[in-house]
């Protein structure tokens, strides 16, 4: 195909930055070239910031960074930058901040102005057409006549930048206490959807970390009202918009206030940790719904998000032919042509109309009672499940036709270590061998495309090439997912591999003054400032991920400093948690962990797998599993092994119970030590 422009883009492989790279405007990647530039020609640097399934960001793209007019605005007075987010969160976490000093809010795209030496003086997200010009317009202007008080802003917004995740070192540790987060959960409660689940307010984003860590608080406080409305929100998301009921899997957010009308675009992310929440949820209550949401979902991950050599892609697009959702909605008439004389009941259940439930066509949205439904068809609830099953299929046969959404198939070394994790989840609550064999895959993958050189991780592959340092989120979450894989399969080596990357994160990433971690290496080149990452969002942040490893792991190698390490990180930002839950849940599944006294629970004898088995199922999060087949030198498991027997050691503080011999004693032990709490 031939093209007119071609910019610096073209020799990128980020799918987002090959979006532009045959925009008219000049773009360059991020780099010392693009920088140098901007300071021999003492030119206003544009960052632009998206990623590749972002609707808005393709709007701009279309209106402005394709006009020729505006581009041509663009290349005389700036040098203008195009970052994609997922590649390099650094640099768009500083911008981001910027903005949101500025203006009180943010999101994507992100179009940022800085001085030649990239501190921040003015941005914002989306901007039409013409408010883009007069933007440009005005920068420029202010850069040649009022370089005195830009230079000043920008020297505000990024010591802003610099001290608004600064730290308060605790030098006192104090006892951590359950009671303590209950004030902190009844605010959180004012702000319960009591109808629809989530939060109330529209756009409804899942935040699945938050509803792990209300499950944890129902199991730590026995209140009620937690896992209410945990299963509330499950329900309503599975029934929803939001949730692919042909295909599974889950879109990244609903716009409005019920889980109808999703933003369409399906991230990786968004995926692994639903299907972890799922998991877990399903362990405590045993839904069978939560069971289908498990298994349709890592149906769709394995059809339209993996690689042929075992990673996972990042995410599919809001858009296909240019609109947003058109992949995914109906018409009536298309469920008739498909479904024949199950066209009525069908379209009855998913609430499918002639004039259609929405501006592009139909949603499908669970819209009536399965039972009643049944009845009136005269079938079991099992039967009209398989009947929804042979629909759906037949309809997603018939989807494939269409044009698909755009497809970002570079590969994310955190996000990957997430969706590990969520195979492992799923192969606890459900026991599907499949699951840890696809998540030991996806390992392998990371370890022969991601791990260069001794714990030394980068964090994009794709087409074979990985280039980027990895940053801490991809060290942090692929430790908890090599903890999980040993949990899961008690292979040792799994521990020993996170204990190097736990080495090179103390060796590169360490604040040594507050115990916290930066997000980038010391290795690294240098931006205009080092950010640490503190507070939980839809992704946990990457030190309240450190920080429950440092925990898990100084638990398991009986590291007394790790877990001393893991204190004080959460005695630092204990305030914050007891204030605002809600985004410091990650923290406070730690915070659980610690106060409420973890049980370590010895697994050892030929059949310690399957054993293991029955009790991993059950939803038992402050009981921190570990075993073996034969004899081991982990602290935890030495001089425990009994040839031809399976031994239990429920232990805690350093002191074990008596051992028994079946899961039937040992489940009495935990009921003994539960009801004595």
């Amino acid at each position: 195909m031939k093209v007119q422009y071609t910019n610096r883009l073209a020799q990128e492989n980020s799918p987002y930055l090959l979006q532009h790279a045959h925009n008219p405007v000049d773009w360059y990647p991020w780099g010392e070239e693009a920088l140098q530039k901007a300071k021999d020609e003492n030119k206003v640097i544009l960052v632009s910031i998206g990623y590749a399934a972002c609707h808005w960001c393709h709007v701009m793209e279309r209106e402005s960074f394709e006009n020729e007019e505006i581009a041509k605005i663009m290349n005389e007075f700036f040098v203008c930058i195009k970052v994609d987010r997922e590649e390099r969160p650094d640099i768009d976490r500083i911008y981001m901040d910027a903005v949101q000093l500025m203006t009180g809010s943010g999101g994507w795209p992100l179009n940022c102005f800085a001085m030649p030496d990239g501190k921040p003086f003015f941005g914002g997200t989306y901007f039409r057409p013409n408010d883009w010009v007069r933007v440009l317009q005005g920068i420029q202007n202010a850069w040649l006549s009022e370089k005195d008080k830009v230079e000043k802003v920008a020297d505000q917004i990024s010591e802003g930048v610099r001290s608004n995740e600064l730290i308060e070192v605790r030098s006192e540790l104090k006892q951590f206490n359950i009671n303590d987060v209950k004030s902190g959960y009844a605010n959180w409660q004012k702000d319960f959807d009591k109808v629809e689940g989530g939060n109330n307010r529209a756009p409804k984003f899942p935040l699945p970390g938050s509803l792990q860590f209300l499950l944890r608080y129902y199991h730590a406080c026995k209140d009620r009202s937690a896992l209410d409305h945990v299963v509330l929100t499950l329900d309503k998301m599975a029934a929803g918009g939001i949730y692919d009921q042909i295909g599974g899997g889950f879109a990244r957010y609903s716009v409005d206030a019920i889980w109808k009308v999703p933003h369409f675009e399906k991230m990786l992310y968004d995926n692994a940790q639903l299907v972890s929440l799922y998991a877990e949820a399903y362990s405590l209550t045993k839904i069978p719904e939560y069971k289908r949401v498990i298994e349709e979902t890592l149906a769709f991950v394995d059809r339209e998000l993996s690689l042929p050599n075992g990673g996972f892609y990042s995410s599919l697009d809001a858009d296909s032919e240019g609109v947003e959702g058109k992949f995914y909605v109906w018409e009536k008439s298309e469920i008739e042509g498909v479904l024949n004389e199950d066209a009525d009941w069908f379209c009855e259940y998913f609430g499918i109309t002639e004039k259609a439930n929405w501006e592009e066509g139909n949603i499908l949205m669970i819209s009536a009672d399965k039972k009643e439904l049944a009845a009136k068809l005269g079938i079991t609830t099992e039967q009209f499940d398989e009947k929804i099953k042979k629909a759906s299929n037949q309809l997603l046969l018939k989807r494939e036709e269409r044009i698909r959404p755009g497809l970002d198939d570079k590969a994310l070394t955190s996000w990957n270590a997430l969706m590990i994790k969520g195979y492992v989840d799923a192969y606890k609550a459900l026991g599907k061998q499949e699951y840890l064999e696809r998540a030991e895959k996806a390992m392998g993958f990371i370890e022969t495309n991601l791990v260069k050189g001794e714990g030394h991780l980068h964090r994009n592959y794709k087409d074979g090439v990985s280039k980027i340092n990895a940053f801490l989120d991809d060290y942090s979450f692929t430790i908890e997912s090599y903890i999980a894989l040993y949990q899961a399969s008690f292979k040792e080596d799994y521990l020993i591999k996170a204990d190097g990357l736990m080495k090179e994160v103390m060796s590169h990433f360490s604040d040594e003054k507050s115990g916290m971690f930066f997000y980038t290496s010391d290795e690294d080149p240098e931006l205009i400032a080092r950010k640490m990452e503190l507070m939980d969002n839809v992704i946990p942040s990457s030190n309240s991920s450190m920080a429950k490893s440092l925990f898990l792991l100084g638990t398991y190698l009986e590291e007394e400093a790790y877990i001393e390490r893991s204190k004080q990180m959460l005695a630092n930002v204990y305030e914050r948690m007891l204030k605002v839950p809600s985004y410091h849940f990650n923290w406070g599944q730690l915070f659980f962990n610690l106060a409420n006294s973890t049980y370590e629970l010895v697994v050892v004898g030929d059949l310690a797998i399957g054993e293991k088995q029955k009790l991993e199922s059950l939803f038992l999060p402050n009981v921190l599993i570990s075993g073996s087949l034969t004899e081991s030198d982990l602290p935890l498991l030495k001089n425990r092994y009994v040839p031809k027997q399976t031994t239990f050691y429920l232990c805690k503080n350093r002191t074990c119970k008596i051992p028994v011999t079946s899961v039937e004693e040992l489940l009495k032990q935990l009921q003994e030590e539960f009801k004595n709490k």
